[in-house]
Parts: structure tokens; sequence; C-alpha cells
């Protein structure tokens, strides 16, 4: 069977979705890589799902409290890192066919616009840069979550974010077909899982 190609975000993509712009009431905020998770599913065969994600995603995001709006959020993504448990498939999916990570390196997400969408809900919009290309998407945002103070004096706090981009208008466009059918589906799913952490002291986040 031939190698199977998802990618994700970002998403990004990809991942990473989160509100923030610095102002009088905002506060940075970093993405704890250790607890944050990119992850992408894709269709093969149009009979089943190949699932996959990125190891190391890093990021930042300023959240003004008295105005989610003005908030915004910077992630970036090692392409590199691309895990589906397939070593021939994470190599294709490196390959100039797909992500080409020695020409780019990585992915990156950089909000433009943050939207309420309801209670605890926002949509962010930004630019997510994949392959050497540029499009904007609309990340669905679930958060952010309440403020938590763990044991060794830091804040932390969470948001999960969803988007479907096609991999198509990234220059992600190797496939073959089979009986008619493409093995590699065109629309991709991005969820992102971002903790997000910083000083309790407000001197030390400065």
């Amino acid at each position: 069977m031939k190698r199977i190609a998802p990618f994700a975000s970002i998403a990004v993509l990809v991942v990473a979705a989160l509100p923030a712009l610095a102002s009088a009431q905002a506060n940075s905020w970093d993405f704890d890589p250790s607890h944050t998770h990119a992850s992408f599913t894709v269709r093969h065969l149009g009979v089943s799902n190949v699932r996959g994600e990125f190891r190391k995603v890093t990021g930042k995001a300023v959240i003004d409290e008295k105005d989610i709006t003005k908030s915004s959020v910077e992630a970036t993504i090692d392409a590199n890192s691309v895990d589906t448990r397939v070593e021939k498939r994470d190599n294709h999916l490196r390959s100039p066919d797909f992500f080409n990570v020695a020409k780019n390196p990585t992915l990156t997400f950089k909000s433009t616009k943050v939207e309420k969408a309801g209670d605890g809900k926002l949509k962010v919009t930004g630019d997510l840069t994949m392959n050497g290309v540029t499009k904007p998407v609309v990340l669905d945002v679930d958060g952010p979550g309440p403020v938590l103070k763990t044991p060794w004096g830091t804040l932390v706090r969470a948001v999960e974010a969803h988007a479907k981009v096609n991999r198509r208008d990234f220059g992600l466009n190797w496939n073959n077909m089979v009986e008619a059918v493409q093995i590699v589906g065109d629309e991709v799913s991005i969820e992102l899982e971002v903790e997000l952490n910083r000083p309790a002291s407000p001197q030390a986040s400065k």
C-alpha cells in the first residue's frame, strides 16, 4: 500500500489557538511544551482515518482579561517532529511531496483577529504558514479556562481549538488513486490542546 500523507497544523497548526495582545490589562502566557498537543486527522481511501501529531510545539499568548478581543497568539510547530506511528509514512511527510522540512522546517500561526463566539468560546482568525504557503485559518476555541496556581508558584490555564483546512491550499498535493478513490483525503481536521503558564508574580512575568 502507498504511504499515507496527512498533516496538521496546525495547525496547527498548526496548532495553536488562543487570544492575546498587549494592553494595560493583558498578561503574557507561554505554551507549556510538555502539556501541549497538536494533532490531525485525515481520511484514508475514504473509509478510515489516519491520525498523527507534532511533538514539538512552542508559542506565546497575551490575554486581555478586560477585553478578550484585544488578545493574540503566536505558535510555532517543528515540522520534523511529525509522528503518525509509522516511520515510512513520517519520512514521506517530511519529504518534498509534503512538508519539505529541509526547506520549510516550521509551521507557524499568528492571530489577526479574536471574536467572542458564545459563553467560554472564541473564534480566532490568523495566518497559518505551512510548506512555505500562508493562508488565513479560523480556529474554534474553547477557553481560555480558569487560572489555577500550582504548588510550584506557577499560574496555569488551558485552551482547546479545532479547525479544518484543505491541504492542497498549502501545496500539499501528492496523491495516488486506487480504483478512482484518493489514497489521501484533502480535508484535514486539526485539534490543539494548549496548557499556558506564567509566573505567579506580576513582576516576574514582565
